[in-house]
């Protein structure tokens, strides 16, 4: 089955702004932004040992695992701060319990379609009784990372998050 179309497109928001300055970046944005899906495959080395290798995502099926990965890289001359990324997490997949990852991130989850996020452990959803019960990883609709400090010229950094295809 092919991915649908959305699951591919990730939207990011990239809050940017001069450290000391404060001033926002408008036109001349120096963060470059780089989205991959992916999904690990077997294959054997020279060796003939096999270990799992990352492949583009081309078509998955039911209960595939894919890799959304967002790399980020300051090209320009000055430290950024202010960073944020946020992907959705797509139609028909349900995020995978512990794997967002990004160094040197402060990272939160959202369970109304980005409108508020927190921590995993702090959110709720109301069941169809009206009665609201902890969050889990399936009712998760978008996670956020939050860079630390100012990423000087020349750095970077990923922001990774796996999802099943229902």
């Amino acid at each position: 089955m092919k991915m649908p179309k959305h699951a591919l497109n990730l939207t990011l928001s990239v809050l940017l702004a001069l450290g000391a300055g404060g001033a926002v970046f408008a036109q001349q944005n120096p963060i470059v932004l780089k989205n991959i899906a992916e999904t690990e495959v077997a294959a054997k080395d020279a060796q003939g040992i096999i270990e799992k290798k990352r492949v583009p995502l081309s078509k998955t099926l039911p209960g595939a695992e894919v890799i959304y990965t967002t790399t980020f890289e300051n090209r320009g001359t000055k430290p950024v701060g202010n960073i944020v990324i946020t992907n959705p997490v797509p139609a028909n997949t349900s995020y995978v319990d512990g794997s967002a990852l990004g160094e040197n991130t402060v990272i939160a989850f959202s369970v109304n379609g980005g409108k508020t996020y927190g921590a995993a452990n702090a959110l709720s959803v109301k069941t169809s009784e009206g009665r609201e019960r902890p969050a889990l990883p399936a009712d998760y609709t978008n996670i956020r990372w939050t860079y630390q400090g100012e990423l000087r010229p020349g750095a970077g950094g990923a922001a990774v998050f796996r999802v099943l295809v229902k």
